[in-house]
């Protein structure tokens, strides 16, 4: 993996990222931490339980008649998308940013199979719920892969899929990454830290370089490993650690028949598992600048948007670039 700092500038670069960054703690469904928007929550029964998605809903004041539903990612929560919102919502879409269950300020459920299947099952039911028939999809990151089952799944409900910088671009395992129990996955969340939550994105989402407001997002995350619910976080994260892994999308994407947008930074280099890789496979995995066109020729219709020297998360990392591209997209639909 190339980065633009030299190999000494950067170990002092996450030397001090690791240091003294204390995380706040926040309650099992993120208690504590404020959203932008009020915070609904849409009540249903799976899997034998009695469960509770939270999600934030933006109504424009003059509405296109169109609806944008957004997926956070995996070390995301439905705040992360909050300023993204609030420009679309300025645009006359109508906007919901989901928790999905396992999440942020969603149920923690103890004994719950966690598959893309069952979360986009859950996702629908919610939009069900508040009558909307048709919507865009946009996921980031896990929640790129999420979009894409939504509408494999559920064509008919889809009028437009956007993937930001999508997990599931490879098949991991495939490449030669070895599997991690959850137990094992459960022992290494369980050391989760706001340090060591800021220097991995540090080094695979912003290319070696930091800006104060990425901090929230930390604490957002950490909080939620330094509070009460710890447990029940770590075993949720386990768990859906091994369903990202396990459930790839990537052989799937030639069956995609909704129009697709594949929006991914030219600097991201996001592999999950890749430290458990062989050096010589590591290298070679979370290419994005090479899995961005390699997938999208094979999304029929895919229109492909490459951010030229970013990571990631666009949206936060050039948050104007990132308006700019998505409104663009959706009005070209």
């Amino acid at each position: 993996m190339r980065l633009p700092l030299p190999a000494t500038a950067l170990a002092a670069a996450l030397l001090t990222a690791t240091s003294a960054f204390a995380a706040p703690s926040y309650g099992p469904e993120l208690e504590g931490f404020e959203y932008p928007y009020p915070v609904r929550r849409h009540a249903f029964a799976s899997q034998g339980q009695d469960l509770s998605m939270a999600y934030m809903e933006v109504t424009p004041e003059r509405p296109n008649g169109r609806t944008v539903v957004l997926l956070h990612g995996k070390n995301f929560c439905a705040a992360t998308w909050g300023d993204t919102a609030a420009v679309l919502a300025r645009e006359g879409y109508r906007v919901l940013a989901l928790d999905q269950v396992g999440f942020c300020k969603s149920t923690k459920p103890l004994g719950y199979q966690f598959s893309f299947n069952q979360l986009a099952a859950n996702t629908h039911g919610l939009l069900a719920a508040l009558g909307i028939g048709r919507a865009t999809i946009v996921g980031h990151s896990m929640g790129g892969m999420l979009a894409a089952r939504y509408a494999l799944m559920f064509p008919d409900s889809t009028e437009q899929l956007v993937m930001v910088d999508p997990l599931g671009l490879e098949d991991w395992q495939a490449k030669g990454v070895p599997y991690q129990t959850i137990d094992a996955a459960y022992a290494a969340e369980r050391k989760t830290s706001a340090a060591g939550i800021k220097a991995y994105q540090m080094k695979f989402y912003y290319n070696g370089e930091w800006k104060p407001a990425y901090d929230r997002w930390v604490d957002m995350q950490a909080g939620l490993y330094a509070g009460p619910g710890a447990e029940r976080v770590a075993w949720n994260q386990a768990q859906t650690s091994d369903m990202v892994f396990t459930q790839p999308v990537v052989h799937e994407f030639d069956r995609l028949r909704v129009p697709t947008v594949l929006m991914v930074g030219t600097k991201d280099r996001t592999a999950p598992g890749g430290n458990r890789a062989a050096p010589e496979v590591a290298q070679t995995l979370g290419r994005y600048d090479r899995l961005g066109p390699e997938v999208a020729a094979r999304i029929k219709g895919a229109r492909l948007v490459m951010f030229e020297g970013l990571g990631h998360s666009p949206q936060v990392e050039a948050p104007d670039r990132f308006y700019a591209a998505l409104l663009k997209e959706l009005a070209a639909r």
